[in-house]
């Protein structure tokens, strides 16, 4: 049964079948092939797995950063932001990295950050000199440092699937998404080395600086606020989602007065539309998981990979390339919920902490938001940026092979996964 699961949602991949229909429709196909099970098992796995409290945190966390990153509030942390790096060599380009961190702490989603900071940095970056192609690279791969930095709408759904705690996910990213900023920073510093092109000359003006500050100090201490609460237990999840959404509500009407009915009407369908596809591919993917757990194909994989490459090294490693491979055609979401259920009994056979094993698929599936075939972000980015994919994908390799060295450092270095 499980064979023609994988099969019939191959083919229906191949034909463009959107994920979550391709799922409940060769969920469907592989019940009918079997014929000793009713069907309605699919509308019953894909309702049962929507009953869950923490997941009432993704359409908060959305609508929270969609109301920041659409107003007043977004435009001061991005200026904010640019006047610190543009002083640097490479600044333009660092802006963007500087930018995912500090919108990775309200919005959680890498492809809403590639839109938003793509549409306002990208078109400043080639005023200043730098080439369409490096401008979508940068803001294709920094688009990813926001799934790593809490709050993160694949942590949550990890969490969900997996069983670990979202408040120690949300802690432990936060050590790799600072290390992939610093690396991208780098690596842009280089870019605008090797393209000779200097940095602002103008000296900083530190009340400007402090203003902007000022001005943007609400969001920036949102993802502080966030992690105290989660660090002691103030409130579960799902609740600091809804104070978030409550927060951004109260800092757009009391301190920027840019809230309209309009925008708010505007946000909250945005919201709605991003939740109801996550979910749908969320249930889409319970009634293909419960396939495979019926199979006994989670346990049987386990048993001969750990059987067949021994060390425990190996088998990290094997996950990884798996992931590399399914990330690419495959979307960050639907691939964490196909994925998860199958690689968590082979991490515990190998003892590999379910936390460390969440954060190397994320940033893993993650590095696939970049790479073709679908390459979600590289493709929004290069429409942005107008340059051809061949341009973008040629400026992104000193990106992407930071990205390789930062998951390989995850992958056996536990202690950069800790939890605080």
């Amino acid at each position: 049964m499980s064979l023609v699961l994988v099969l019939a949602f191959c083919v229906l991949m191949v034909v463009v079948v959107p994920v979550a229909h391709a799922l409940v429709i060769a969920s469907g196909i592989a019940l009918l092939w079997d014929g000793g099970l009713p069907l309605l098992l699919v509308a019953q796995q894909m309702f049962q797995q929507t009953q869950s409290f923490p997941m009432l945190a993704l359409p908060f966390f959305i609508l929270a950063g969609t109301l920041i990153m659409e107003g007043k509030l977004g435009e001061d942390l991005l200026r904010f932001s640019g006047e610190i790096m543009q002083r640097l060599r490479g600044g333009a380009l660092s802006t963007t990295v500087v930018g995912s961190v500090v919108f990775g702490g309200v919005s959680g989603s890498a492809v809403a950050n590639a839109s938003a900071l793509g549409s306002v940095l990208i078109p400043w970056q080639k005023r200043q000199g730098y080439p369409a192609g490096l401008c979508a690279a940068n803001n294709a791969t920094a688009a990813v440092i926001d799934i790593l930095i809490p709050p993160s709408i694949p942590m949550i759904l990890y969490a969900v699937v997996s069983g670990v705690s979202i408040a120690d996910l949300f802690l432990a990213g936060i050590v790799p998404g600072l290390m992939m900023a610093a690396g991208f920073v780098v690596v842009c510093w280089w870019q605008a080395r090797r393209l000779g092109l200097g940095a602002e000359p103008k000296p900083i003006d530190w009340r400007r600086v402090a203003r902007l500050g000022l001005f943007a100090l609400p969001a920036l201490i949102l993802p502080v606020l966030i992690l105290v609460a989660l660090r002691f237990g103030f409130a579960t999840p799902t609740e600091i989602a809804v104070m978030a959404v409550l927060y951004a509500l109260i800092a757009s009407l009391l301190i920027y007065r840019d809230m309209s009915w309009r925008r708010f009407r505007k946000a909250t369908v945005d919201a709605g539309i991003a939740t109801g596809i996550v979910m749908l591919v969320i249930m889409g993917s319970a009634a293909a998981s419960w396939i495979l757990t019926f199979d006994q194909v989670p346990q049987r994989f386990a048993e001969w990979i750990a059987g067949t490459l021994k060390e425990p090294w190996l088998v990290i490693l094997a996950m990884n390339l798996i992931m590399l491979v399914i990330g690419g055609p495959l979307d960050l979401a639907p691939a964490i919920l196909l994925l998860a259920p199958i690689f968590v009994p082979l991490a515990a056979q190998i003892g590999l902490d379910p936390l460390q094993l969440g954060l190397i698929m994320i940033l893993n599936l993650g590095i696939g938001l970049y790479t073709p075939p679908v390459g979600t972000t590289l493709f929004i980015s290069s429409t942005i940026a107008g340059s051809s994919m061949s341009q973008t994908v040629r400026a992104l390799w000193p990106f992407f092979w930071t990205a390789i060295a930062l998951l390989v450092a995850i992958s056996y270095i536990p202690a950069l996964t800790i939890r605080f």
